[in-house]
């Protein structure tokens, strides 16, 4: 019997408005044959499109600083109970662009199967794990949960980051393959100097998805403010057609 699918994402705080849950949810049914649940787990659930499930984040006893410092409230989607949910479950970061079929992501087996970010940089690098969209069986993970409940700031202070901590302690951790998913920053933006007259590329048509991370962001693309939306010595001001598209395509304005 098919496990359930449930596609998973998180909001807190004021940087990302609920129109990023919305247009990710329009992605998400696009390129999703068949049935599945979509939750955001969130402080705020207002704007939120009709279909889209919402539960507050568990308290996994973070304090605050932990919220903004390396992304740790993730780690309350490994509860062991986690509002009854059940099934095979794929987190997408808010920042992330569905461009494919969806699918096989459900179906590559793995305690944990994330991105590897050292794959980007280097083809002889150690696999280093990056939590932007990975996979996990809901309820599975429960003992992530508990050592942090037990060990929160010595965990905090080893690893810094979250996917740093999912890298260390998760013993079955296996990678999304090669080309499934890209960066912006690295297989988009153009070179130094050359980006100030030439807007990024357009995704390849083998990706999947599109990962954002850190700056630019999506909307910096679609909603210029006409400041430089790159990190120096990378520059761009204008609009990018593609990504305005996409948006438009998923109910955002822009």
């Amino acid at each position: 019997m098919q496990q359930e699918r449930v596609v998973i994402c998180m909001k807190w705080g004021t940087l990302y408005p609920a129109e990023y849950v919305n247009v990710l949810y329009n992605a998400v049914k696009r390129h999703l044959p068949g049935t599945f649940r979509f939750v955001c787990l969130t402080d705020d659930s207002s704007g939120f499109e009709e279909g889209i499930e919402s539960y507050p984040i568990p308290d996994i006893g973070l304090e605050n600083h932990h919220w903004y410092n390396g992304a740790w409230p993730k780690f309350s989607l490994f509860s062991s109970d986690l509002y009854g949910l059940s099934g095979r479950a794929l987190f997408i970061d808010l920042d992330m662009v569905i461009l494919q079929d969806l699918t096989p992501f459900f179906e590559v087996e793995g305690d944990l199967v994330a991105i590897d970010e050292a794959a980007w940089r280097s083809k002889t690098a150690a696999p280093s794990t990056m939590s932007s969209i990975f996979a996990f069986t809901i309820g599975s993970l429960g003992y992530l949960v508990d050592r942090i409940r037990k060990d929160r700031d010595r965990l905090a202070g080893k690893y810094g980051l979250e996917q740093a901590y999912l890298h260390g302690e998760v013993a079955d951790v296996r990678h999304w393959p090669k080309g499934w998913v890209i960066s912006f920053k690295v297989h988009l933006r153009r070179p130094v100097l050359i980006d100030h007259f030439i807007g990024p590329k357009a995704p390849l048509p083998s990706a999947k998805v599109l990962a954002f991370h850190g700056r630019p962001r999506p909307i910096d693309l679609i909603r210029p403010t006409g400041q430089n939306w790159d990190r120096l010595p990378h520059y761009g001001t204008k609009a990018v057609p593609w990504m305005q598209a996409y948006w438009r395509e998923n109910g955002g304005e822009t």
